[in-house]
C-alpha cells in the first residue's frame, strides 16, 4: 500500500477528530484533556520519531502513570504470566522496563524534564515498518473524563512507492472521499449529542 493511500485514510479519521477535541474543549471546560495530534506521524525505516502527546492545559503529570500501548497488539505468547505489556510504561516516577513489549526496550522514552509542563510525547528510536500502526497515549489516574488520546504512526517500508501518477480507480480513497466526509459528518452529529449529554449531566 502506498503512502499516499495510507495518509488519505487517516484523512478522515483526522477530521472527526478534530472536531471531537474542540466539541470537548467547548462542553467541557475547565477538564484537562490528553491531547494527541490530528495528522499522522510519518517515519522512514531507521529514524528517530516523536509521537506527540500532551495535557492542556498545562499540568505537571510527573506524579502521575503514563501508559503507551500499540491498540491491536496482542501481548507475547511466550510470556508465560500473561501480563499486560506496554510500548512505554512510566510509573511511581520511572520507567519500567519489565513492563515493555520485548522489541521496544531500549527504543523509547519519555522527555522527563517536560512531563513538569504536561509533555507526554513519546520517542522512539530505529524505527521499523512493524512499528507502524495507532498508538495510545493513556494517563488512567487523571482528575479527567479525557484520559487518553490515539496517535498515528505511519513507518512505510523502504520498498513501498511514495507517490503514485496512476489515475484514481472507482474503489479508491480519493473517488470515495464523499462518502467518507458523510460518514465523518453523521458520526460528528451523534457525538455531540452524546458528549452534549456526557459533560452537562
Amino acid at each position: 500500500m502506498s503512502l499516499n493511500v495510507t495518509l488519505q485514510r487517516v484523512k478522515h479519521r483526522s477530521c472527526v477528530a478534530v472536531s471531537l477535541r474542540c466539541m470537548l474543549f467547548c462542553l467541557c471546560p475547565g477538564e484537562i484533556l490528553v491531547v494527541g495530534s490530528n495528522l499522522p506521524t510519518v517515519a522512514a525505516p531507521g529514524d528517530t520519531v516523536v509521537l506527540p502527546c500532551h495535557l492542556e492545559p498545562t499540568f505537571d503529570v510527573r506524579g502521575l502513570t503514563v501508559e503507551w500501548s500499540k491498540l491491536g497488539l496482542k501481548p507475547d505468547p511466550s510470556d508465560r504470566l500473561s501480563r499486560v505489556e506496554y510500548v512505554h510504561l512510566y510509573r511511581d516516577k520511572t520507567e519500567v522496563p519489565d513492563m515493555k513489549i520485548a522489541s521496544y526496550v531500549r527504543r523509547t522514552e519519555l522527555f522527563a524534564d517536560a512531563m513538569k509542563h504536561g509533555n507526554i510525547s513519546l520517542k522512539i528510536t530505529n524505527v521499523s515498518e512493524g512499528d507502524a500502526g495507532r498508538y495510545r497515549c493513556f494517563v488512567p489516574k487523571l482528575q479527567s473524563r479525557v484520559k487518553f488520546a490515539i496517535v498515528e504512526l505511519v513507518a512505510p517500508s523502504s520498498h513501498s512507492p511514495q507517490s503514485t501518477t496512476k489515475a484514481p480507480s472507482s474503489h479508491s480513497p480519493q473517488a470515495r472521499g464523499r462518502p467518507g466526509v458523510i460518514a465523518a459528518l453523521i458520526m460528528l452529529l451523534i457525538a455531540i449529542a452524546v458528549l452534549s449529554r456526557w459533560c452537562i449531566f
